[in-house]
């Protein structure tokens, strides 16, 4: 493998109304004008550095399971009805950050619980500070295998997709669709925690398992826009597949300069940076055609699925991306397990998370003694501004662009 640097250090709603009565007290027994006080949950998500496509959407799906819970009249501890109030901090797509405001979630802010940021990079330091502190923490975003292999954890839980079925996914597709190609394949990747195993590790072992040849496997520093070297010897080699991994910047620059090395393999799969509205905004019609691994889609059967996306779009005016869905879940899980327990007290809280076997926008979430909850894969591909589903046919939305456009 060549290396060029390491980088640094509304069913659910429903159900949740059915629990909201309970038994004991709320620390701060009322607020402004005798009020009751706000139960405070937190969370350090990327809204500026390159993950700020995925903390934007991230912000919006948390406020909306507070919202919706708010709408509901609150959480009742104690008899009393208590507002929910969401402070979030920005982490500057920075580990660094997240560690510090996590801290200061959980000192200053004295937060009930935490919701985490957006990739294992960002959300594992944030983890490891409520883990020490003793603060239960429901996150999205992080691959559950790269997440429960850190540590055994006591304090928080993950709900996401698992690393092995995205990189399976585009092998499992292209055996489904009989797709033609001379089974070369091209890998780039960050180097990042997650995107290192993901590019350096699982891509390669099932390229060995489906019968394809590795041309070059390249690891880059997560910051980098700079690949044409990379790209002009993978059109050497002739791969007509490209697996890449990276921060939004990154799988942009990368695909503006596949068309200026004249590189058109038949498949391209940009992974993390290539699943954004960002990215299909900034490459416009370039983007038609890449494809990346999905874990949500309105379409999904699941109660509320179309309405989030309803909602979403009518607040926002604009397209949606599935990271509504992952977070949504997630702070309906929090805040559900908060009403269950009836207290504030973090074991309780923690307790109650536990036994969470709830139906949510992203599917019904019961996790495993690894403290997860694993999301299924499909393949989805931009078309026209729009990422629709294309693999397994049985739950296609859209029909697979085959062989990649030019450009």
């Amino acid at each position: 493998m060549k290396h060029r640097g390491f980088p640094a250090g509304a069913a659910a709603a429903v159900a949740l109304a059915g629990v909201l009565t309970a038994c004991s007290s709320a620390s701060g027994s009322s607020g402004p004008s005798g009020s009751p006080a706000e139960i405070v949950i937190g969370a350090s998500v990327p809204l500026t550095g390159g993950l700020a496509g995925f903390g934007y959407f991230e912000k919006w799906g948390y406020q909306h399971a507070v919202d919706q819970v708010n709408a509901s009249g609150g959480i009742a501890i104690g008899g009393v009805r208590h507002k929910v109030k969401l402070v979030v901090l920005d982490d500057q797509t920075n580990p660094n950050t997240t560690v510090t405001n996590v801290e200061q979630l959980i000192t200053q802010d004295h937060v009930t619980a935490l919701l985490g940021s957006c990739t294992n990079t960002l959300v594992v330091p944030g983890a490891l500070i409520a883990e020490r502190s003793g603060v239960p923490m429901v996150t999205p975003c992080a691959v559950t295998d790269g997440f429960a292999s850190v540590r055994s954890w006591k304090w928080v839980w993950d709900i996401f997709f698992n690393s092995a079925d995205l990189t399976q996914a585009p092998f499992t597709m292209i055996a489904e669709y009989h797709l033609a190609t001379n089974n070369k394949i091209a890998i780039l990747h960050s180097n990042g925690v997650a995107e290192n195993i993901i590019g350096g590790t699982l891509w390669p072992n099932w390229a060995k398992q489906y019968g394809y040849h590795v041309t070059g496997n390249v690891a880059y520093p997560p910051t980098s826009t700079e690949f044409a070297s990379d790209l002009q010897a993978a059109k050497a080699a002739g791969a007509q597949i490209l697996l890449a991994i990276g921060e939004p910047p990154s799988m942009i620059a990368m695909r503006k300069q596949m068309v200026a090395a004249g590189f058109r393999p038949k498949i391209v799969v940009m992974e993390e940076g290539g699943e954004p509205l960002a990215f299909a905004n900034a490459l416009g019609s370039l983007a038609n055609g890449v494809l990346v691994g999905g874990y949500w889609d309105s379409t999904f059967p699941y109660p509320g699925a179309a309405q989030i996306r309803t909602e979403f779009q009518n607040q926002t005016h604009t397209t949606y991306s599935q990271h509504i869905a992952d977070t949504d879940a997630a702070a309906t899980v929090l805040l559900n397990a908060i009403a269950r327990a009836g207290s504030l007290d973090p074991a309780k809280v923690n307790a109650a998370i536990a036994q969470t076997n709830l139906m949510t926008v992203a599917g019904q979430v019961r996790f495993t003694a690894q403290h997860t909850y694993t999301l299924p894969m499909v393949e989805m591909q931009w078309q026209n501004g729009h990422c629709y589903v294309v693999a397994p046919a049985g739950r296609a939305n859209a029909k697979l662009i085959f062989p990649m456009p030019a450009g």
